[in-house]
């Protein structure tokens, strides 16, 4: 089994088309939330991210086939006034799970970060994905706090559409 990670070239057709499939292949299992990407977002999602100079990707391929998907966007650190790398989806497919196609998408990624001076990465994981959440804790990722006495850093959201 050959493995091999390459970032996305958002104007490569081909890998535009992979990265859409596989992130909709992620967006239908339960915890990509079991609903596929809307017309527009499949259709957009490529040209946008070609807008965006923060935004970078990595496709795992297996033998030449696209088997897995980060998709990562530079924030700032006010507090170390230095880049933060966001990593957004993380997503292997089924087939390929247990291989550590993960490891080798957040390592080209640390990498890609330390070329931008990236003070840290950052991800969210559900609550109830533990493989997921054994993988990062395994690569070195885990829940922060500033002040135990303020307990952990909780991610929350608030829909806007």
């Amino acid at each position: 089994m050959n493995i091999e990670i390459k970032k996305v070239n958002y104007n490569d057709s081909q890998q535009g088309e992979e990265l859409v499939t596989l992130l909709n292949g992620y967006a239908q299992d339960p915890m990509g939330g079991g609903e596929a990407l809307s017309e527009s977002t499949q259709t957009n999602l490529v040209k946008t991210l070609q807008t965006i100079p923060h935004a970078f990707s990595f496709i795992a391929y297996v033998d030449g086939q696209p088997a897995g998907l980060i998709n990562c966007f530079e924030a700032f650190s006010t507090f170390k006034c230095k880049p933060i790398v966001n990593i957004h989806d993380v997503s292997v497919k089924s087939e390929y799970r247990g291989k550590k196609i993960s490891h080798k998408l957040l390592e080209a990624v640390q990498q890609e970060a330390t070329k931008r001076g990236a003070c840290k990465l950052t991800l969210e994981v559900l609550e109830g994905n533990d493989v997921a959440r054994k993988s990062y804790e395994r690569f070195g990722f885990a829940g922060y706090e500033l002040d135990p006495a303020m307990g952990k850093a909780v991610f929350w959201e608030k829909p806007l559409v």
